[in-house]
């Protein structure tokens, strides 16, 4: 009998812990959507002229270095891009797994739940990413650079996965779209002691550059694609936060009543990346599946409540 007392009162104290636990996290995530705002608020118009002016010196080394037109630009980098190849395709199971996630349908999974948490975070880095679809496009269409794999033979270097033949190399999407995400996160959660900046903006640069420089490991851009791709994905955050900022335009996202859609969405989504197993059946796939399909329950049981 005193033993069954003593269970109890143990059941009784996690029982009530476990209560506290909840609130907890539950006023530290409600907390976190504050956190975004108040970091984007914080950006100036300032945080442009590291990107621009990055962007610039490029273009000028470019410039002085015969690099401006497409046999100069090729040659410019050839040397560094065999290096950078040889050196990171010793890999390239690694490799190919990892620059899956410069593709958004495979990297956005992972960041799915904070569309609950922290949605000022995905209304902002949802038009960061349009943005970048535009600059993409455009840059791609207008240069129409053609892929390593179009210019050298394919003897001299590794090319891991198909090789891709067309002329679009410059600059690089997948780079694009990983810094428009990663520095989404980057002003979304940057810390406020500038000891913790420093460490902050490092890893994510490093994220960032393991993630981009995958595109040359598995043969598919030059490095010059890469770097100039990252920082076009660095601007493009930095807009589309201004413009979420001033124009609010996605306001929707934060209200639980039209969670439908998100999970209309996540479940078509769903379908694509198993598409994508079937197709290739490559890890990463599975565990950007397993944090969609977690963030779909999550919000689907949100939803649920909220409806009745």
């Amino acid at each position: 009998m005193e033993y069954l007392l003593i269970q109890l009162r143990i059941l009784k104290i996690n029982v009530i812990a476990l209560g506290w636990k909840k609130e907890f996290l539950s006023k530290n995530f409600e907390g976190l959507n504050k956190v975004v705002v108040d970091n984007f608020n914080k950006l100036k118009i300032n945080a442009f002229i590291f990107p621009v002016t990055l962007l610039l010196c490029i273009v000028w080394l470019l410039y002085f270095n015969d690099g401006m037109s497409v046999e100069g630009y090729v040659n410019v980098q050839k040397d560094s891009f065999f290096y950078i190849n040889s050196i990171l395709s010793k890999f390239p199971n690694f490799q190919f797994n990892l620059t899956q996630l410069g593709d958004v349908l495979i990297f956005l999974p992972f960041l799915t739940l904070l569309l609950v948490y922290a949605p000022k975070l995905w209304q902002s880095m949802l038009i960061g990413l349009l943005v970048s679809t535009i600059f993409t496009n455009v840059l791609k269409s207008f240069f129409a650079l053609p892929r390593p794999a179009a210019m050298f033979d394919r003897d001299v270097f590794v090319i891991t996965g198909k090789a891709i033949v067309s002329h679009n190399s410059f600059p690089s999407g997948h780079s694009i779209a990983t810094f428009t995400i990663l520095t989404s996160i980057l002003f979304a959660f940057m810390p406020s002691k500038i000891k913790f900046k420093i460490p902050w903006f490092i890893l994510i640069f490093m994220i960032g550059s393991v993630i981009a420089f995958s595109r040359v490991a598995v043969g598919a851009h030059y490095p010059l694609d890469v770097i100039i791709g990252s920082i076009i994905g660095y601007i493009s955050a930095l807009l589309g936060i201004i413009i979420n900022r001033r124009f609010s335009l996605l306001d929707w996202l934060t209200d639980k009543k039209y969670y439908f859609i998100s999970i209309i969405l996540f479940s078509i989504w769903a379908i694509l990346i198993i598409n994508r197993i079937l197709t290739l059946n490559l890890v990463v796939f599975y565990f950007a599946l397993a944090s969609l399909l977690a963030s779909l329950y999550i919000i689907t049981t949100i939803y649920v409540k909220k409806a009745y």
